[in-house]
């Protein structure tokens, strides 16, 4: 039985904050000249990225960014029993499945979290001198970080069955699904530094998109390898010139987005389409700049930038009020 979430996930958070404290408050052994000059190129020549959010400037950020929501469990509670999907697979696979899976608020909160403390260490060693940095400044900016790495593991973790999910739809014979899973994996961690958690989307949605172009990357690769370096054997030509049987989404479904997008765009207000249309290309020509639809319209880029915005709120709006999300996800 899963704990509840405030005694679980505030246990987690005490603990982490323990450590914080303990590294901050407890004097660390004292490193040599030499290790203190080590550690500090070390720690100024590391990139720092995460997604910038302007709830890191309020008073009250470092609340919400260690506060987890009320419904919150522990992470990565083991089910009780394999899942359906998971019978007859292999233990890396079956393992996968007996990870439940993050609820919205809880997702929200763990992106949050990781990119609060790097931005916290962003700016903490932002204000260090290179030359004079201490070791304890050092050590707490380590500290934040390796929590953030923590944080970050534990989105991994509990999406890494999406990868199988998708891993699927994708054998041909240039890779076998065990190569396309560690693939997908090294995609679905790029997807985690990436994803903008403020604009309030399920990161399942972004990361689909993410692994499916890495996966469509793979596969034309391969099938350039083959067309390019098969010998005269019949059979192996002949595989090589073979196009994956898979469809990677049906006549139907694709009519079903077609039909979504064009009740959209036909929601949207005269100048909002335009725009929307112009910038992403869907009339076939190649996307506009904001300068070059400024020009034609007769206004500066700045506002042609502001009105894409309040068209793509729009959108996001009538994708979530059509359950869009919800229909892609039940395709995989």
């Amino acid at each position: 039985m899963i704990a509840p979430a405030k005694n679980a996930s505030s246990s987690l958070i005490r603990r982490q904050k323990a450590r914080v404290e303990r590294r901050g408050s407890i004097r660390p052994d004292a490193w040599s000249r030499d290790e203190l000059l080590q550690r500090r190129d070390s720690l100024f020549a590391r990139a720092i990225e995460y997604i910038p959010c302007r709830q890191f400037l309020r008073a009250d950020a470092e609340a919400q960014a260690s506060t987890p929501p009320a419904e919150a469990a522990v992470p990565l509670e083991t089910l009780d029993g394999a899942a359906a999907d998971a019978r007859g697979a292999t233990p890396y696979i079956a393992c996968l499945y007996q990870t439940r899976l993050l609820s919205k608020d809880e997702e929200q909160y763990y992106f949050r979290r990781m990119n609060w403390l790097k931005f916290r260490a962003a700016t903490g060693r932002g204000r260090l001198d290179r030359r004079r940095a201490t070791q304890r400044q050092i050590v707490q900016v380590e500290a934040w970080l390796a929590e953030a790495e923590t944080v970050k593991a534990i989105l991994i973790t509990s999406n890494l069955r999406l990868v199988v999910s998708i891993a699927k739809k994708f054998v041909d014979p240039s890779w076998t699904f065990d190569e396309l899973v560690s693939e997908g994996n090294v995609a679905l961690m790029r997807a985690v530094e990436k994803f903008n958690f403020a604009l309030g989307n399920r990161f399942s949605t972004y990361a689909t998109y993410a692994i499916q172009r890495h996966f469509f990357r793979l596969s034309h690769r391969g099938r350039q390898f083959r067309k390019r370096f098969v010998n005269d054997d019949e059979s192996l030509r002949d595989r090589a010139e073979a196009e994956p049987t898979s469809e990677y989404r049906s006549a139907e479904q694709i009519d079903v987005l077609k039909g979504l997008f064009s009740r959209f765009l036909g929601e949207l207000e005269p100048r909002e389409r335009r725009i929307v249309v112009a910038r992403f290309g869907f009339d076939g020509k190649p996307p506009r700049t904001f300068r070059e639809l400024g020009s034609q319209m007769g206004v500066c880029k700045e506002r042609i930038r502001q009105i894409q915005t309040r068209a793509m709120e729009k959108l996001r709006t009538m994708a979530a009020e059509a359950r869009l999300e919800q229909t892609v996800g039940d395709w995989l």
